[in-house]
């Protein structure tokens, strides 16, 4: 028996729509960067890009457990000297929504070029609409 390798040809690719809504943050990432990976298809390949997209939707309601919303600290840097920036989840969720959502699942995508690139097929929206509703996602149920 031969191994099957993917080619980049052989590669298709679904839309999912995921809803955040109540979910907790990591437990939503981890199954999200399942399906950017592309984890679920039997033609998975480490070393080539076959995940799927992913839309979601209401990151504004988005929970984490325990005292994470006071405690846990995001931090990114200007680029100037003394630029070094730190915020709050809570801060964030009432501010930026869509960038806890997309750091908790970059955090869990590969650190190379191979990550770069899976996590360009995330969309992630704050509220409940979104523009991509001719690309007929298919709802994506979390486990």
């Amino acid at each position: 028996m031969k191994t099957f390798s993917l080619k980049p040809s052989q590669v298709e690719r679904r839309w999912y729509l995921v809803d955040a809504q109540g979910k907790i943050l990591g437990r939503l990432a981890t199954e999200i960067a399942m399906l950017l990976r592309g984890k679920r298809k039997p033609t998975y390949t480490p070393h080539l890009d076959n995940g799927d997209h992913v839309v979601v939707i209401n990151a504004e309601k988005v929970v984490v457990t325990g005292r994470k919303s006071q405690q846990k600290l995001y931090h990114h840097h200007t680029g100037y000297p003394g630029g070094l920036r730190t915020r709050t989840f809570a801060y964030l969720l009432a501010h930026r929504p869509e960038r806890i959502v997309k750091q908790a699942v970059k955090g869990m995508l590969p650190h190379n070029r191979l990550g770069r690139q899976m996590l360009k097929k995330l969309r992630v929206y704050a509220g409940p609409r979104h523009p991509h509703e001719s690309q007929k996602p298919q709802p994506f149920e979390l486990p």
